[in-house]
């Protein structure tokens, strides 16, 4: 079993720059897929990013392809989001999660994260 504590969020403003931290606990915590998410009021989870458990593949949403990256530390047994030239309506609740599935052809695949972290929101001004 994982358990996933996500941490970072708060307010930001428009233009700055955002990062959150996801770490995972437990016993194949180094050896799992993980990927970011986030849920704005009244719209579906949506997909931002996702990592192998080996850090060599990363797979991002069309949304915020560009402005998003998400390293790895598995020594830490952490990934992060490091989102630039944040907006308005990237307010939302972010969510870290994970799949025991190999390679990264699962990662954009919401159904297919076993363990989800508790969200932290992240609210940004303009």
């Amino acid at each position: 079993q994982v358990d996933l504590v996500e941490s970072g969020g708060g307010l930001v403003h428009a233009g700055d720059s955002l990062r959150l931290s996801c770490t995972a606990s437990g016993r194949t915590a180094s050896s799992t897929n993980m990927g970011w998410f986030r849920q704005a009021p009244g719209r579906e989870r949506e997909f931002l990013g996702g990592i192998t458990w080996s850090g060599d593949n990363t797979v991002y949403g069309d949304s915020v392809k560009g402005r998003l990256t998400i390293p790895r530390d598995n020594a830490k047994n952490t990934i992060y989001l490091q989102m630039n030239n944040v907006k308005p309506e990237d307010t939302a609740v972010y969510y870290c999660a994970a799949q025991s599935l190999s390679g990264s052809a699962w990662l954009p695949i919401r159904h297919k994260y076993e363990i989800w972290g508790q969200g932290t929101q992240v609210t940004v001004s303009s």
